[in-house]
């Protein structure tokens, strides 16, 4: 008697446990607060090249005079970058990460998406090298795969979209951008920066290709690979699924059109 209660007792604990998984990972999650927004990227007039030189020498006032006149004002750098600002069009654009996993023993690559992405791009075509990239926000909350238990597993239980709606990536460094560009033809440099998941925050490094459409438009791919676990996350077991990758692959694939 005594050990049918406790295999009874066992089996309430057991249900009550995994209903209550079952409402906090397939409950409905929270919808996007609103339409995403880019976080304005600031411009300078005028961005001076490591290398350009002055062509006029500095006017020196007259002797006895303090009147810092026009005269004394340092040249313009014949080689300043006027920056134009470009923003990512998000009926053209769509951030993706891809998992790989084994699925009832059949490898599968899951992939989710979402077209809310948002950032702004300064450059001048003639100085690509005075580039400039803005933060890019992602809402986490708009993020759907083929299948929505996973979505809402997602959601609720790995990115708890509902308290973290945006994954952001701030960079702070680009590297290899070329001296010039040609409508047409592409080109590779990376950016690093932070990137921010939840509540957790690590240096990554994005390779990007991009292509110059057109003097308002340009298109491009960037792409790095993460550990799910640097970022504390954690995907809850499946019976369905029975393996998954450490590595998530993280894309955007944007177009940006000139605003300014």
């Amino acid at each position: 008697m005594t050990i049918r209660r406790t295999v009874l007792i066992l089996g309430v604990i057991i249900i009550l446990a995994l209903g209550g998984l079952a409402i906090y990972v397939f409950r409905p999650p929270e919808a996007a607060s609103g339409p995403i927004e880019a976080v304005p990227l600031v411009l300078p007039t005028a961005v001076p090249t490591a290398t350009a030189p002055t062509t006029e020498p500095v006017a020196t006032p007259p002797a006895g005079t303090t009147d810092a006149s026009p005269a004394a004002t340092p040249t313009t750098l014949p080689n300043q970058a006027v920056l134009q600002l470009f923003a990512i069009d998000q009926n053209r654009s769509e951030a993706r990460f891809l998992i790989d996993e084994v699925l009832r023993g059949r490898p599968v690559t899951v992939v989710g998406v979402t077209n809310q992405v948002a950032g702004q791009i300064a450059l001048d075509p003639n100085v690509p090298s005075a580039a400039q990239v803005g933060v890019i926000q992602i809402n986490a909350r708009t993020l759907a795969t083929d299948n929505e238990f996973r979505n809402r597993a997602i959601k609720n239980a790995i990115l708890r979209t509902n308290q973290f709606e945006f994954i952001t990536f701030t960079p702070r460094t680009i590297n290899g951008l070329p001296e010039s560009v040609t409508i047409g033809v592409p080109f590779e440099f990376t950016i690093e920066g932070d990137l921010t998941i939840t509540d957790v925050t690590r240096p990554v490094t994005f390779t990007v290709t991009v292509t110059p459409m057109s003097p308002t438009e340009i298109s491009g791919l960037a792409q790095t690979t993460i550990l799910y676990r640097d970022f504390n996350l954690t995907i809850p077991d499946s019976p369905s699924v029975d393996t998954v990758a450490d590595e998530v692959r993280l894309e955007l694939e944007f177009v940006a059109t000139l605003i300014g």
